[in-house]
């Protein structure tokens, strides 16, 4: 079964969601790579306004192609997540909810989305053009030098992702590795 869920988001919603679940998001994310990344923390720690509000948001770690003529965005898949591991736990702190990518991430940014309520959440690799279907409109709102670093402000409808660290420590990830060690395991030393 499916969640929807709307971004942004607040408490309640993060709580309900669990390492597993499949959720189809819709409202507004942003994008944000590692570049972007360091930018709003050096702003954060100059005490500077960022370039939107950051609170009860959702990130997504992509890097668009171009759009084809009629399109809004090219293909839009995720890009590896620890990339923005050293600056994540301070976004947490200040508001950040969700980030959506692929790939594990650090134990510190494990703990900060315990700490603040917040959710990794996983996209699929390789689903870039499936991806982008959700995607209804996309702007820059930040660092358009940075080209497809920019920050872009996304509207989604259905945009698809599954719950991998959740706000009661869940990780998906690692429930799945124990089962399979545990299944490997019970296998190990049968004879046919």
């Amino acid at each position: 079964m499916q969640k929807k869920i709307t971004s942004p988001l607040d408490d309640k919603t993060i709580e309900e969601l669990k390492a597993g679940d499949q959720v189809l998001i819709s409202g507004v994310i942003y994008v944000g790579r590692d570049t972007a990344h360091k930018r709003i923390t050096e702003a954060l720690e100059r005490g500077e306004e960022l370039p939107f509000d950051i609170r009860g948001q959702t990130i997504y770690y992509m890097g668009p192609s171009p759009a084809k003529p009629g399109e809004v965005i090219g293909a839009a898949g995720p890009t590896t997540s620890g990339r923005m591991d050293s600056y994540s736990p301070r976004l947490i702190a200040v508001g950040l909810k969700v980030m959506i990518g692929k790939g594990i991430r650090s134990a510190e940014v494990k703990e900060a989305i315990v700490k603040h309520k917040g959710a990794y959440l996983a996209a699929i690799g390789g689903a870039g053009a499936l991806i982008a279907r959700s995607i209804k409109k996309a702007d820059v709102v930040a660092y358009e030098e940075l080209g497809a670093e920019a920050v872009r402000r996304l509207e989604v409808e259905d945009f698809p992702a599954t719950v991998v660290n959740d706000a009661r420590g869940g990780d998906l990830y690692e429930e799945g590795m124990a089962k399979y060690r545990k299944k490997a395991g019970e296998t190990k030393g049968d004879e046919i």
